[in-house]
């Protein structure tokens, strides 16, 4: 029998373009929902797993964040494709730096930075909210091979002077006893993207600061920005500010001649954070929306700066297997579940055996990129007849509801458009109810199964 609203019986084929090959496709990629978590785990406001065991990140004062600074270089070292390292720089201040090297021109360096340390407890927007966003953006970006370096850096000390960036920028100006002078061709800082003036997630005027002042090629900086925000769809205002504020870590690049500018809610405005360097400066009084749009602009002008390198690391999957859509190069095929490469596994297409979350790596050239997770579904001989297993309401609003008329126990597995997992449960209930109010809107498919039975069902949230 045919399965309703069956995913095999609607296509053929599916093609997972998780990891993007454009521009666009990687703007898309930020997660509102990761920015929400990190910035909260920064903050202190939820736990977070540091050093292999659950942990809260009480404080980021310079004289006692060594537990953030773990966080960050943890999430940092969890990515492909970067060099991270911890940069000290006086007796208790370090920098935490990740490398992401250009294929093409590894002297040519763009920096994505904010600073971590804070002047009180708590300080959510000031400036969980920054380092947030380049942790975001080195998880995106870090999937891709690239013409040119990024440098994604997180500074310590910037409440007692701005100490972390001007090490930084003094030690790659530094041309004596035979050292060159990195070429760093823009610096884009972070600092305080979450706070716009209207109820956070309404509509709004959403202005932001672009602080930049006639030094090198800052002005080309803050005009690619604009030319960014004509190109590409935001929900953004600029506001430019010429002369820019020196109060931030960007100063301290302009002071060696390098381009740089500053990207922050609208401080030109007054529409800043009123709790500011307060331990009221909390987690709820962000506007995610917001600085998701931030986020996204970022990382839209270090994608087309870094430009990307053209291998295409989706995957198409059928009923019966994964197929990467590189036509041409090498490739290894990988088990998400246990992060283990599957052994024999190195032709263009897989057929995997047992159920599970699978990847690929393509290497083309120099150039190796690893695609996404899938999860994959081995085909059971039977499907569920329609008074066995239910699920409703489509359109779903805020709970997915599964009536369970097998008696024996289901898994259940709902996915986004692209393969993603977001929610997993099993249950023998009859009837089980799945909280679907904080996903966004879109198609998704709920993927029920038991030992003999498995049926795919495609639902709408609104």
């Amino acid at each position: 029998m045919k399965k309703p609203l069956l995913l095999l019986g609607l296509i053929a084929l599916v093609t997972f373009n998780i990891k993007a090959q454009s521009v666009q496709d990687l703007i898309n990629e930020v997660s509102n929902s990761n920015l929400q978590t990190t910035v909260a785990e920064l903050s202190g406001e939820q736990t977070a797993t540091i050093n292999g065991s659950t942990q809260t990140i009480t404080t980021r004062v310079q004289s006692n964040n060594d537990l953030a600074a773990d966080y960050i270089k943890e999430r940092l070292e969890a990515l492909p494709n970067l060099n991270v390292e911890f940069q000290n720089f006086n007796t208790v201040g370090k920098n935490v730096i990740a490398t992401q090297i250009g294929q093409t021109n590894p002297d040519d360096i763009y920096i994505i930075c904010a600073h971590y340390d804070s002047v009180t407890t708590y300080c959510a927007d000031d400036n969980a909210t920054g380092v947030a966003a380049v942790l975001e953006i080195a998880r995106i970006l870090s999937t891709q091979c690239i013409d040119n370096t990024i440098v994604y850096a997180l500074w310590d000390e910037e409440e007692i002077g701005l100490l972390g960036a001007n090490y930084y920028a003094q030690q790659a100006a530094d041309e004596t006893n035979g050292n060159t002078r990195d070429n760093i061709l823009g610096v884009i800082n972070m600092d305080m993207i979450g706070y716009d003036g209207d109820a956070p997630g309404t509509p709004g005027d959403n202005q932001f600061d672009i602080d930049v002042r006639n030094i090198a090629n800052s002005v080309a900086i803050k005009d690619d920005l604009l030319a960014l925000l004509g190109t590409y769809t935001f929900d953004l205002h600029e506001i430019v500010v010429n002369p820019g504020t020196t109060a931030s870590d960007h100063s301290r690049f302009w002071n060696q001649g390098y381009s740089a500018v500053l990207v922050g809610e609208s401080w030109e405005t007054n529409d800043q954070t009123p709790d500011y360097h307060t331990s009221n400066d909390r987690v709820e009084d962000i506007d995610f929306q917001y600085m998701t749009e931030l986020t996204k602009l970022v990382l839209a002008y270090t994608a087309t700066k870094a430009n990307l390198i053209g291998v295409d690391n989706t995957i198409t999957q059928t009923a019966t297997s994964l197929m990467s859509n590189q036509t041409i190069g090498t490739y290894q095929w990988f088990n998400c579940d246990t992060n283990t490469p599957v052994s024999g596994e190195t032709n263009q297409s897989f057929t995997p055996l047992t159920d599970g979350n699978y990847a690929v790596e393509v290497t083309n050239g120099s150039c190796t990129e690893m695609s996404a997770c899938i999860n994959f579904s081995v085909l059971s001989t039977e499907e569920f007849q329609p008074n066995e297993i239910k699920v409703y309401p489509n359109p779903v609003d805020s709970v997915i509801k599964v009536d369970n008329f097998t008696e024996t126990k289901i898994d259940i597995i709902i996915n986004n458009i692209s393969g993603k997992v977001v929610k997993k449960t099993n249950s023998q209930k009859t009837y089980i109810e799945i909280p679907f109010d904080s996903i966004t809107s879109g198609v998704y498919f709920v993927n029920v199964k038991s030992k003999t039975k498995a049926s795919t069902y495609k639902i709408i949230k609104e």
